[in-house]
């Protein structure tokens, strides 16, 4: 049995990796300090955002109650007193009805 899966080269993860960045929106670009990346669901919206020292503080940064949203990291629920470190990866998800 051959296995015909190509494995990714250091180009492709190369090209991956830009395609990604071209499409996140920097929130104040001229912040020097640490920043992560925010997934914002379901519109899909990738953000680059000055660290927020917990999960409350970045969801009044983009706008949103505590009620209205879920923060993650690597697959884990972030409580709003959670503390979020430099470059993390976040998801935010809005789980909030309407209709």
């Amino acid at each position: 049995m051959t296995d015909t899966a190509t494995p990714a080269t250091d180009t492709q993860a190369t090209e991956a990796a830009a395609a990604h960045a071209a499409h996140v929106q920097m929130v104040k670009p001229e912040h020097t300090g640490a920043r992560v990346t925010v997934l914002v669901q379901p519109e899909e919206k990738y953000l680059s955002m000055p660290r927020p020292k917990t999960s409350r503080q970045l969801l009044a940064a983009l706008g949103l109650a505590e009620e209205t949203a879920l923060v993650a990291r690597n697959g884990q629920l972030l409580t709003p007193d959670r503390h979020i470190w430099p470059n993390d990866d976040l998801l935010v998800r809005k789980v909030a009805s309407s209709g």
